[in-house]
This record gives C-alpha cells, sequence and structure tokens, in this order.
C-alpha cells in the first residue's frame, strides 16, 4: 500500500462573493495548490471534487470537467456530493485510489457558492440534505434539526447555553488571525448569549454563516514524491467513514453521534494511533452543538464531558487539545462543498508550522480532521502526522 503525502494546498479568501462564479473561485484553490506542489501539469492523474448545491445555485451540473478546465488539467474528474461531507469524501477517494496503485498524483477539492441566492433560498436549498419524506415536508431545517439535537444533549447529560457560546467565542477569536476566514470580529459571552435566537436553544452565534469559497489539495504518493524531490512533509495516514439514518426521529441517537465515531475508530485503527495521541483537531461546527458532539464522537471525550470543554479552556489555543485554530465553520465559513478539504489545508498548514496560529502547536505531530454531512448522517475523518 502506498504512502500518501500532501504536496500542495490552496484556499480562496472564505466569505460572500456573488459576482464570482464557482468555477473562478475552484480555480483560485486550485491554481495555488498546484503552484505550491511544484508537480507538472502533465502528471495529474485525476480530480476528486466536492460540491453539494451546483445545480441550485449555478444551475450546474455535471462539475467534474467544469472545474477540471478551471484548475487547468486535462485529466478525469468526479464530482462527489455527500451534502456538507462532499470535499472530505473526494479526498478519502483520493486517499484510497492512490493508495491503492491507481494513481500517484491526485488534486482533491471543492467549492460552493451560495450567497447569489439569498438566504431564504440558501436555507430551502441547504434543507434537501435532510430527510424529504420525514423532515423537509413537515418544515424542518437545518437550525431546527441541532436544535434538537442540543435539546436532547442537554436533557441526557447537561449543560446549558453559555458552554455553547465559550465555543463560539473560542473559534471567533481563533479566526482573527487567518486571512482566509471570514469573520474577524472577536465576540463575547455576551454577545453570544443575547443574540437573536434562530432555534431554541440555538442563538444566532451558535451557527454558522452561508459562505462562498473553495479549496484545493494536491496528493501524491511518497514513491513519486521521493522521485521527483517534491517536499511534502505532511502524510495522509489514517481515513475513515461512517453514516447513520438520514431523519433523527429513526436514529437510535439523537445526542450522539455513531457515524462520526464510527469514522474516527476506522481512521484511528488505519493509522495505528488512539484520541490520545491527537496533537490539534478541526471539527465540523455548524453549529456549535455539533463541536460538542464531535469532541465526543472522535474519543476525546466520554458523552457528556465534551459540553464543558471550551469553557474549562480544554478546547481553546492554550489548551491541551487546541480545536478549531482555524476559527472553525462558525467563523472561518462554512462554503458546503469546500469544506472537508478546507479543513484538511488547515491542518496541513499548522503541522508544517506556516499557519497563523501554528505557534499554538508549535511541537504538533498528529492532527485529525472532522467533516459530517447533514446531521451527521454522514461522516469522515482523516489522520495527517508530520513525516520524520
Amino acid at each position: 500500500m502506498k504512502d500518501v503525502r500532501i504536496a500542495g494546498v490552496g484556499l480562496t479568501k472564505f466569505g460572500s462573493h456573488p459576482e464570482r462564479t464557482g468555477r473562478d473561485l475552484f480555480a483560485e484553490a486550485a491554481l495555488a495548490a498546484r503552484d505550491e506542489s511544484g508537480v507538472s501539469r502533465d502528471d495529474y492523474d485525476s480530480i476528486f471534487y466536492g460540491n453539494f448545491m451546483g445545480e441550485l445555485a449555478e444551475s450546474q451540473g455535471h462539475q467534474g470537467p467544469v472545474m477540471a478546465e478551471a484548475a487547468g488539467l486535462e485529466c478525469p474528474s468526479t464530482r462527489y456530493e455527500q451534502a456538507c461531507a462532499s470535499a472530505g469524501v473526494a479526498f478519502r477517494q483520493a486517499v484510497q485510489t492512490i493508495r491503492g496503485g491507481g494513481a500517484d498524483v491526485v488534486l482533491a477539492g471543492g467549492m460552493e457558492r451560495m450567497n447569489n441566492l439569498g438566504t431564504a433560498k440558501v436555507t430551502q436549498s441547504l434543507a434537501i440534505a435532510a430527510d424529504e419524506l420525514f423532515e423537509v415536508r413537515a418544515g424542518v431545517t437545518f437550525p431546527g434539526a441541532y436544535a434538537l439535537m442540543a435539546r436532547a444533549y442537554f436533557d441526557e447529560f447537561g449543560g446549558d447555553n453559555e458552554d455553547l457560546a465559550h465555543i463560539a467565542v473560542k473559534n471567533h477569536a481563533n479566526a482573527m488571525k487567518n486571512e482566509y476566514a471570514q469573520f474577524h470580529r472577536e465576540i463575547t459571552l455576551d454577545d453570544a448569549l443575547e443574540s437573536p435566537v434562530v432555534a431554541d436553544p440555538l442563538h444566532l452565534y451558535d451557527a454558522c454563516p452561508i459562505t462562498d469559497g473553495a479549496s484545493a489539495i494536491v496528493l501524491v504518493s511518497g514513491e513519486y514524491a521521493d522521485k521527483h524531490d517534491i517536499d511534502a512533509p505532511v502524510s495522509v495516514t489514517g481515513t475513515g467513514q461512517g453514516g447513520d439514518k438520514a431523519a433523527l426521529q429513526d436514529r437510535e441517537y439523537v445526542a450522539q453521534t455513531p457515524a462520526a465515531t464510527k469514522a474516527a475508530e476506522m481512521a484511528y485503527a488505519d493509522a495505528g494511533i488512539s484520541p490520545d495521541d491527537v496533537d490539534v483537531a478541526e471539527v465540523h461546527d455548524c453549529f456549535t452543538i455539533a463541536e460538542v458532539l464531535a469532541l465526543e464522537s472522535l474519543g476525546f471525550y466520554e458523552p457528556g464531558e465534551g459540553i464543558g470543554a471550551a469553557a474549562r479552556g480544554e478546547t481553546t489555543r492554550d489548551g491541551d487539545l487546541p480545536v478549531n485554530l482555524s476559527g472553525g465553520l462558525k467563523a472561518k465559513g462554512h462554503p458546503v462543498g469546500a469544506t472537508g478539504t478546507a479543513q484538511l489545508v488547515e491542518m496541513t498548514k499548522l503541522l508544517r508550522g506556516d499557519h497563523a496560529n501554528s505557534d499554538a502547536v508549535p511541537d504538533a505531530e498528529v492532527g485529525v480532521t472532522h467533516n459530517a454531512g447533514g446531521t451527521v448522517s454522514s461522516a469522515v475523518v482523516h489522520v495527517l502526522e508530520v513525516m520524520n
């Protein structure tokens, strides 16, 4: 089985870009990753690309070849759709393809453009990632669905809005130095707690924003990197994917996310590590309660213990396990189809030491990313390690 290394990464600024097309956004990220990698244009074997709502936002399906042209490459290109986990799944497929000997060089990434639709249409479009028959028809949106998960968690394990507000404060603070983040604005606990209620018990600052953006990563086999003298100090050592029923009402657990637990266990076993070996994490905090659920599924906390982690300072930049040093989806932004590989771009930079917040984890050697789709009916987890 071939070693998989990260040769180059690229991001756009996350935010509101209604005047730009999706192919323009992806071109920026892909060309940045290509330039950093130093890989010859003729050596790319394939593109694995994540996108969720291209048909709705840009009337554009069949985006694989469109994005290959935007990236300046002439190779097979496949689009992956797994809601908010689209790019994470695309990256996993790229890793498995290289490991299996099907490719030596792959561009993996994703893009989403949403702000051109307006808030009401975006909310409606995102809702199709839920169960149309049993949730969407009943009027469930994702703020409402995650509010149900938060209530279930509070009822089963305890915790309150202040615990969630600490997560929002932490992630906004982390985004301040990240040039790619959508928000560069610190908030206080009072700001979070006094913001409008979106879906009780979740407030405005418990939710991620509507975001446009793109991300891209050049993956190469270790054999290719050595042969071509490619500087690729970060290796992908673990990958895992899990699933659950789409509708919350059909699940055994509402206050836990077994799909992410399965993905994490698979990724850890693949990498030969345990949660105790992880130095830094980027998790899918589309809502603040989602960060809590992620921490527990990743094995960093037992069920019911993750709710106070930010308040206790354990997951802050100065804590034992810094989480979402990028600002997370909460403050960096959440361009749905691009988020999975955006997390991996941030983690690569943190481990290489060239991220704006790398000073918080100067000796980090092992990082984990957690990317979820829907109400975590899909989940993908990756382990990155510094090559010694």
